[in-house]
C-alpha cells in the first residue's frame, strides 16, 4: 500500500519516521558503479521539503549547478495514481503551470512515485524527495539527504566551482556528527513529532525536547558564529532548513508556538546569516513552502487556509560578524 509521512504513527500517537531505502553512493573513483561525472545526475526536489532543500543548498554553495541539474515538483500533494488514494509529489504538466516547478522532461514521469516504480518494480516504501537520479543507469542512486550532501561535499570536487569549501572537515567531523544527532532528534524531526502527534502526551514530550534543543542552540550561538565553531559546516545547513520554516510554518501548523524564532536573538540573526550565504537564498521558496504544508495535510488543516504572515525579511542585517573580528 502506498504510504506517506502522515501514516508513520505509533500506537501511542507519536510520529515515527522510517529510514530511507536507496542508499548507493556516488564516488570520485571513475571505476565505481556511480562515478562523479558531470551531466550524469539529476536531483529531484521540492522547495517545500527541508530534506530536499538541504541537498539543493549544497548543490548551490558547492558550485555544482553546471554538473548536476535539478527539477522541482509542485508544492501541494495530489493523487499520484487513479488506482489508489495515495497523495504525493506531482510534476506540473507544463513549464507555465506552476512557477518554480518543472515537468519531468528526462523520464516523463507524472509523479515522484513513478520514479520509484521505474527504479524498483517491487518498491513498497514512501515516495519521498530528494531523489538523486542516475540518467545513465536510469535508476535512483539515493533518497537519503544526509548522504547526498556528503557526496556533494567531496565527490564532485574535480568539477565543483567551489571545491575548496569543505563543510565536513576532518577536524570537525566528530563534533558535527554529535551536533547533527541532537539537532535532528530535537529540532529537524522534532517539529514533525510535534505536528504529527495524535495524542497530547507525545505532543507535549516532543515540544519539551524541541525547546530544550532550541535553547541549547541559542546558548551556543551566543559564544560563536556557527553551531560547531566559527566555520560554516554541514551542521549549519541541516539546522537552517528547519529554522527558516519555523515562524512561517511550524509555529502555527505544527503547534510549535511556545516561543518564536524571532524571540531568540542569536538564532534569529544566525538564520539570517546562513540565508545570506551566496546561493542559499535561492533555495528558499516561501510560497512553495507555505502552500505545501498548509495545503497538503488536511488532517491538520482541513480547509487549507494559508496564514498571511509573518513575511520575515531574512535578507535584513544581522550581527554575526562580531564573532570573526
Amino acid at each position: 500500500m502506498a504510504r506517506s509521512a502522515l501514516d508513520e504513527m505509533a500506537d501511542s500517537g507519536a510520529f515515527l519516521r522510517t529510514a530511507s531505502t536507496f542508499r548507493n553512493f556516488i564516488s570520485r573513483d571513475l571505476n565505481s558503479q556511480f562515478p562523479a561525472e558531470s551531466g550524469r545526475y539529476l536531483l529531484y526536489i521540492s522547495y517545500a521539503c527541508p530534506w530536499a532543500s538541504r541537498c539543493l543548498a549544497y548543490l548551490k554553495i558547492k558550485g555544482l549547478e553546471k554538473a548536476i541539474s535539478f527539477t522541482s515538483v509542485k508544492p501541494i500533494w495530489e493523487r499520484t495514481k487513479d488506482s489508489d488514494e495515495h497523495m504525493g509529489w506531482i510534476f506540473p504538466a507544463s513549464e507555465t503551470e506552476e512557477p518554480g516547478a518543472e515537468p519531468d522532461l528526462l523520464n516523463g514521469a507524472k509523479s515522484i512515485r513513478e520514479l520509484y516504480e521505474l527504479a524498483s518494480t517491487n518498491y513498497t516504501g514512501k515516495y519521498t524527495v530528494p531523489v538523486l537520479w542516475d540518467k545513465k543507469l536510469k535508476t535512483i542512486v539515493s533518497n537519503e539527504s544526509a548522504e547526498i550532501i556528503r557526496m556533494f561535499n567531496t565527490e564532485f570536487n574535480d568539477i565543483a566551482e567551489n571545491a575548496a569549501l569543505d563543510l565536513y572537515p576532518p577536524h570537525l567531523q566528530a563534533q558535527i556528527d554529535e551536533t547533527n544527532e541532537w539537532i535532528y532528534d530535537g529540532i529537524n524531526n522534532g517539529v514533525y513529532k510535534c505536528g504529527f502527534a495524535r495524542k497530547q502526551g507525545p505532543y507535549e514530550e516532543a515540544t519539551k525536547q524541541l525547546y530544550e534543543a532550541l535553547d541549547k542552540c541559542e546558548g551556543i550561538l551566543g559564544k560563536q558564529r556557527y553551531i560547531c565553531g566559527n566555520t560554516l559546516s554541514e551542521a549549519d545547513i541541516r539546522l537552517f532548513v528547519t529554522l527558516i520554516r519555523f515562524d512561517e510554518i511550524y509555529a502555527v501548523h505544527f503547534k510549535c508556538n511556545k516561543k518564536l524564532l524571532r524571540e531568540y536573538p542569536n538564532l534569529f540573526n544566525y538564520t539570517k546569516d546562513i540565508f545570506q550565504v551566496p546561493g542559499v537564498s535561492s533555495t528558499v521558496n516561501m510560497a512553495h513552502i507555505k502552500r505545501h504544508y498548509y495545503g497538503s495535510h488536511p488532517s491538520i488543516n482541513p480547509f487549507g487556509i494559508i496564514p498571511v504572515g509573518p513575511d520575515i525579511d531574512f535578507s535584513s542585517p544581522h550581527d554575526r560578524e562580531k564573532f570573526t573580528r
